[in-house]
């Protein structure tokens, strides 16, 4: 596999091979500095760096077990996952050791790749709440979000109780566009979706981000993983990274990279780094 760039002409930017680091100017929504995370003792993440700018769309790729699920839950701040070094600043604060209710109040919102049931808890009521902690939604315009998902009739049923897999991606999307966030999680939005589901996410999806508008005038930043690359077809991110054995190894054009891995896969990557081309 060739080694990718970013093909975005950037001044004062620098993207090195193997630990992919970078400089930015101003405008910065979420930098991650030198992260290393561990899990019961075990080290998931290995010196990752990443910037991600206001306005700017990042596609994460990578195989099962990479590490992906891993680098969104540290961001968002679970804290099962344990930060051994580096930090994670958004927008310009250091939020590494802040708790997950705080990063959510600041702005950092995520969609899971399985989305838990919660028993007891209205889909209604829970956007309600999410709707009081920023403030920004107002409840007409979620019960019009509601009807354009087709999840109008689930709002007085439990959260996620019997819902499919494409209605459980429905429902995160919805709790997003209620908690109204500046920078998005999105934890493989295309997988388990069938085809009119499918539709129905990548629309809200870019309803979120804003789709056509030039990136200088979109209001959210977003990292999406994606392991097969459907989504693409719905939303254009910004660049691409991938994701091996713990750390960002290439980072360039979505498309050019997906075309890539769909055609020689990941062993290719690991291949390439390994005689360090």
């Amino acid at each position: 596999m060739r080694r990718f760039r970013d093909i975005r002409p950037q001044p004062g930017r620098l993207v090195k091979s193997l630990s992919v680091c970078y400089t930015l100017g101003m405008g910065s929504m979420l930098e991650i500095e030198n992260l290393a995370v561990s899990i019961d003792g075990k080290r998931i993440l290995n010196d990752v760096s990443l910037s991600i700018e206001e306005g700017e769309i990042t596609a994460l790729f990578g195989p099962n077990g990479s590490g992906k699920t891993t680098l969104l839950k540290t961001i968002m701040g679970f804290p099962t996952y344990k930060v051994e070094s580096g930090r994670i600043l958004f927008k310009g604060a250091d939020i590494t050791a802040i708790p997950m209710d705080e990063r959510s109040r600041k702005g950092i919102g995520i969609a899971f790749q399985t989305p838990p049931v919660v028993r007891g808890v209205k889909l209604r009521d829970m956007l309600r709440i999410t709707i009081g902690k920023r403030g920004a939604v107002s409840e007409e315009k979620i019960g019009e979000y509601a009807e354009t998902l087709n999840l109008a009739a689930f709002l007085p049923r439990d959260i996620n109780q019997g819902f499919s897999g494409g209605e459980m991606k429905r429902s995160e999307l919805l709790q997003l566009l209620a908690q109204n966030p500046d920078f998005i999680l999105l934890d493989e939005p295309d997988s388990g979706v069938d085809l009119e589901n499918i539709h129905l996410v990548g629309n809200s999806i870019n309803q979120l981000l804003g789709k056509g508008r030039v990136r200088e005038k979109r209001l959210r930043s977003a990292l999406i993983i994606t392991h097969a690359g459907y989504i693409l077809d719905y939303v254009n991110p910004d660049r691409a990274c991938i994701l091996l054995e713990g750390s960002i190894r290439c980072i360039g054009n979505p498309r050019d990279i997906l075309r890539e891995i769909r055609e020689k896969g990941y062993e290719e990557c690991v291949r390439c780094l390994s005689l360090t081309c």
